[in-house]
């Protein structure tokens, strides 16, 4: 026995504990199967060479590649680790592979030998450990209260780590070999076995993973649907195949295994179903000679009239049309219902003005007719009977207005106490929505609720809403306040009176309405401040007030319309809505949507354009009734509601003297035209360049407009608003046009 090979004690105790291990796996100490399989785990990635060591003899010269049982105490808790570790390597490459066991730096772990520390670039061959040997290390941490040494799976009874198998590699020639015991992580799945019904032996089934032979490839492109199959760690991809050969179908089915290609070919024929009816035998039985049956549970039957298929559709058809009128009956009350609601939601001034708008042109249409078709007496009864049904429609117009009015200033209201309440709000750093809430936003808050409380309509929950206003309203001393406490007391005495409800809703609406007061007075709320539409600073009205000429009130230039040049006009909104209820009744509606339009195409084809949003509705309506005269340029179509403005010159910014007036079925075909000067006549030509210089004419005046003005038409203006000829004589282009009006 050389010095290199164990002694006979030593593999006598090798061959008991590989054999203990082997009645381990039987008993079923692991998941069945797990004996069969060759894991990948961490720690077979530094034993990488045993596989060889099985298949071919340890070579003596290569001893350094030979393994050793290395056994590591973990310190202090006392915990053993072995690991099946190469003599060769050093002590750094045991403390990288321990590291990576432990989930700990490298730095921290400290490796001992008999009590004395072990330097790392000695390898276990120098500290006197044998091929197939073991030793044992004790290992410590630097810092073990960051980085304690404890193992990661719990110990298991009974199973040693490493166990020394003793391999024959040729006739009487053995070799041991050292086996690390790999712990799954996860029970394996039962794949079935038997069991010896004599020796009551128990077999599982092994699970393998294997891969298949590499086939040679034909060189035979094949084209087919793809099917992805999964088999336990080996993917095989199915690709078919069909042909089609007349009444026969040919299949062909491809199978790649990691590489190798199998192809399976079958014939199938095209199979033709067709139902047939079988006799079905069926008979009766009556009293006959020798045969009795009784007739006590027979009925008698009569025959109906008889309806002919005509008659019956017609009676499906009548029930039909039956259910379809009950169910359009249903869904025509749902549209009004719908469109009761949308109307009460979204109905503003503009949309009365379009209803006095239909009312003047129907007025105007009845009174023609009537000096068409009368004369003398009836045409004065018919005028006047004409004026009355106008009254009367004016007066119900202004009924719904004066709903909206009322549900709109509840909404107003609740919009300006919620606004109030708000708290502050602002994005942090990481994108988050952060709030806070101040002392006056919890003040704003509980005044709000307050006076929401106040429309309780229980007697009790009134009173106590009542008393909490009261304590509120007496924290501050002043006319106010005092007005408010007398209303409240008058209030409880004449409900502990036992008064009617709707005797006591003018005071509740007094009552309503000083608190909100209350509540819009910086003094009492200081966060209302900031949404009242009046500054508490005087000083900020000094530059900021006009005398309307309609109603002589001083207003806020945000109570004025103003137009392109900046220029209020010397009534007011309401003045000028008023004005066009009695006189004209026109309708701005169609002039608006034109706007919207026209800066909604702007933006999306030039993100920096300017002058559609410097226009306001008036002006629009200048160059819709003025310049354009109400109709499109190309067909003089005057539906106002499907005139857009677009550009005259596509690739030129919209402006007043670069556009024209179309219909929305011309605007297509006009901005497919490259060249405008090619694609239409002279005569257009003239007349579009025309009404582009009396818009430069218009805006020139207005300093906002006349800043996007180009040079050329400045001049251009220039000319034509002084009547001179230029210097060297040569008419300009626009003068005959000019004089031609």
């Amino acid at each position: 026995m050389s010095a290199d090979e164990p002694s006979v004690s030593h593999l006598r105790d090798v061959l008991e504990a590989a054999e203990e291990a082997e009645s381990d796996l039987q008993d079923g100490l692991i998941g069945p199967g797990n004996a069969g399989e060759v894991g990948n785990s961490e720690t077979q990635a530094d034993l990488s060479h045993d596989a060889e060591q099985l298949g071919e003899p340890q070579r003596t010269e290569h001893v350094g590649n030979s393994t050793a049982t290395v056994k590591v105490v973990l310190v202090p808790e006392g915990h053993v680790m072995t690991v099946a570790f190469a003599i060769g390597l050093s002590i750094a490459q045991l403390k990288l592979h321990l590291a990576n066991e432990l989930r700990v730096p490298a730095d921290v772990l400290h490796i001992f030998l008999d009590g004395r520390a072990v330097d790392e670039q000695q390898s276990l061959m120098e500290l006197g450990v044998r091929p197939n040997g073991s030793t044992r290390m004790e290992m410590s941490s630097i810092d073990p209260d960051s980085h304690p040494l404890r193992p990661l799976r719990p110990p298991e009874q009974d199973m040693p780590d490493v166990i020394t198998v003793r391999v024959q590699t040729e006739e009487n020639m053995f070799r041991e070999v050292v086996v690390e015991i790999e712990r799954p992580p996860q029970q394996k799945a039962f794949l079935g076995g038997f069991k010896h019904r004599l020796t009551g032996a128990q077999y599982h089934h092994a699970a393998v993973q294997t891969l298949p032979k590499r086939r040679a490839d034909r060189g035979v492109v094949l084209f087919s649907r793809n099917t992805q199959v999964q088999h336990t760690g080996a993917a095989h991809r199915c690709n078919t195949q069909v042909q089609h050969t007349g009444a026969a179908h040919r299949y062909s089915t491809q199978v790649q295994h990691t590489g190798a290609a199998h192809r399976y070919s079958t014939q199938t024929v095209e199979l033709q179903s067709e139902a047939q009816q079988c006799p079905l035998d069926a008979s009766t039985q009556m009293t006959g000679i020798g045969c009795y049956v009784s007739c006590m549970d027979d009925k008698l039957v009569a025959p109906g009239n008889y309806i002919t298929a005509d008659q019956y559709h017609e009676e499906r058809l009548r029930a039909v049309v039956v259910l379809q009128t009950f169910v359009r009956r249903w869904l025509a009350l749902q549209e009004v219902q719908r469109l009761r609601r949308d109307r009460d939601r979204r109905l503003r001034r503009e949309d009365f003005n379009l209803l006095y708008h239909a009312l003047e042109k129907w007025r105007s249409e009845e009174e023609q007719q009537i000096n068409s078709s009368l004369r003398g007496a009836e045409r004065k009864a018919a005028l006047c009977f004409l004026l009355e049904t106008e009254t009367q429609l004016i007066a119900a117009i202004g009924h719904h207005r004066i709903a909206v009015q009322n549900n709109n200033y509840d909404k107003v209201v609740r919009n300006l106490l919620d606004k109030s309440a708000a708290p502050r709000q602002w994005r942090a750093a990481d994108g988050r929505l952060i709030e806070m809430d101040s002392e006056h936003t919890v003040r704003a808050a509980e005044l709000r609720d307050l006076y929401i409380n106040l429309s309780s309509e229980s007697q009790e929950q009134r009173l106590e809403h009542l008393l909490t206003l009261r304590h509120t309203v007496k924290e501050h001393e002043c006319q106010l306040t005092r007005d408010i406490v007398d209303l409240i007391d008058r209030e409880a005495d004449l409900m502990t009176r036992q008064v009617k409800v709707a005797s006591l809703q003018g005071l509740r609406k007094r009552i309503s309405t000083l608190f909100l007061q209350f509540i819009k007075t910086p003094a009492f709320n200081p966060e209302v401040a900031k949404h009242l539409k009046v500054p508490q600073d005087p000083s900020q009205l000094k530059n900021d007030m006009f005398q309307c000429r309609g109603c002589q009130r001083y207003l806020q230039s945000s109570d004025f319309s103003p137009t392109a040049g900046a220029r209020l006009s010397g009534r007011c909104r309401d003045c000028t809505g008023l004005d066009n209820i009695a006189r004209s009744r026109d309708d701005f509606s169609c002039y608006r949507n034109i706007l919207r339009r026209l800066r909604s195409d702007e933006m999306r084809l030039n993100q920096d354009a300017k002058i559609p949003f410097l226009l306001q509705v008036e002006d629009v309506r200048y160059l819709v009734e003025v310049l354009w005269a109400s109709r499109s340029a190309l067909h003089s179509s005057s539906d106002l509601y499907s005139l857009v403005f677009v550009r005259w010159e596509k690739r030129r910014v919209w402006s007043p003297w670069n556009c024209i007036l179309l219909s929305k079925e011309e605007t297509s075909a006009h901005l497919e035209v490259d060249d405008v000067h090619k694609a239409y006549e002279v005569t257009f030509l003239r007349g579009v360049d025309h009404k582009h210089m009396l818009a430069r004419r218009h805006f020139s005046s207005v300093p906002v407009m006349a800043e996007h003005l180009e040079p050329t038409a400045t001049l251009g203006n220039q000319l034509v608003s002084k009547p001179v000829t230029m210097a060297t004589g040569k008419p300009t282009a626009h003068t005959p046009a000019g004089s031609a009006h």
